[in-house]
């Protein structure tokens, strides 16, 4: 580098944000500080704006009205009325919120990435050509990796990943080609250990790059969810068993291989979330968390809004939105409101919903 080698810090604004996030640097390169990095891989759970720089549908965006308008209040796509869980997660680790890998010029990696993007599957062929697979997401961190060891050499950096987290949620759009009847190639069992497979496969890359420390949801309650329920055509608005039963049978196969992981790999350490158990319970008894509605979406349309069309750029143009979405599990039919994600990372951070770690502990240790 040709610049002088002195200390300073600065506030770089990202415009497509509207934030002003503190960044230290030691000449032209960015050096970690004394917080654990944050690496994100997933879906649009996830997402926090990747799919806003790929060529892809708009069931796979959320670049418009009425996402992101609480907390940015404009859209950034987030499937969200504001933000989702690795914000939160971000927040509580003390870093600056962590940007989408493709955001055009951006490279502070030391506070880590994300590379989550809506639509993905922990399957190649799972909308294929217009998302980020898992295995690209991995391939994507790679040459993070890389662009980290060019920078601050090869201590520094291991040193970095080790001590990072690595936060995935992923699964949920594989199954969703089962619910949906366009698979006839697959037992159930069998497309879980492939859908899993790769997941551990990702998970031991990540690992053979350098990562120790990982935080891994399981799979949500998924015939609780509303775009489910209409997907199968559940009349009666009670949850669709033969969707969740799909999700038990992948969160104790996903349960079993990241023990055998803890017992393989060096160093390795887990939070295994129980997505699960939450989400059935907050979306069949919402006042208890004190939400109004459980089962009905704030935004899309049908009896319960369980539409896919918050927004209007799909199919189907037409849509409602509530009035207060701090009052409703689900911001559309498939996604968490802010509050939502704001509670389930909160108990992912600190409370009882993760082990043998929670990521409070993840990321001092």
């Amino acid at each position: 580098m040709g610049s002088p080698k002195f200390s300073f810090c600065f506030l770089v604004l990202f415009a497509c944000y509207g934030i002003l996030i503190p960044t230290c640097c030691l000449g032209d390169t960015c050096q970690p500080n004394d917080h654990a990095a944050l690496f994100v891989f997933g879906d649009s759970i996830f997402d926090v704006g990747n799919n806003n720089y790929i060529n892809t549908t708009a069931d796979n965006q959320a670049n418009f009205s009425p996402y992101g308008e609480t907390f940015f209040k404009y859209p950034n796509g987030r499937f969200s009325d504001g933000r989702v869980i690795p914000d939160f997660i971000a927040e509580y680790a003390k870093l600056p919120l962590i940007q989408p890998y493709l955001f055009p010029g951006y490279q502070r990696y030391v506070d880590g990435v994300n590379f989550a993007s809506a639509g993905a599957g922990a399957l190649v062929e799972t909308h294929q050509g217009l998302v980020i697979d898992l295995k690209t997401q991995l391939s994507y961190f790679e040459k993070v990796s890389e662009v980290l060891r060019q920078e601050l050499g090869d201590a520094e950096t291991t040193t970095l990943l080790a001590k990072a987290v690595y936060l995935i949620n992923i699964g949920s759009n594989d199954y969703e080609i089962i619910l949906s009847g366009n698979t006839s190639t697959y037992t159930a069992e069998k497309f879980v250990d492939t859908v899993v497979g790769n997941i551990t496969t990702v998970i031991k890359g990540i690992h053979r790059t350098g990562g120790r420390k990982f935080g891994v949801l399981n799979q949500p309650a998924m015939g609780c969810v509303p775009f489910v329920k209409a997907l199968v055509n559940a009349s009666n608005g009670s949850c669709v068993e033969e969707a969740s039963a799909l999700a038990k049978l992948h969160n104790s196969v996903l349960s079993v291989e990241l023990d055998k992981l803890n017992k393989e790999l060096k160093g390795f350490k887990y939070s295994y979330v129980d997505f699960f158990s939450f989400s059935f319970d907050v979306i069949n008894n919402p006042s208890k968390y004190g939400f109004k509605e459980g089962g009905v979406a704030c935004c899309g349309s049908g009896p319960n809004r369980e539409i896919f069309s918050c927004g209007g750029k799909g199919a189907v143009k037409d849509y409602e939105l509530c009035e207060n979405s701090s009052e409703y599990v689900f911001f559309d039919s498939v996604h968490p409101t802010e509050r939502l994600d704001q509670i389930i990372s909160q108990l992912m951070w600190s409370g009882n919903l993760a082990g043998p770690y929670n990521l409070k502990t993840l990321f001092e240790e």
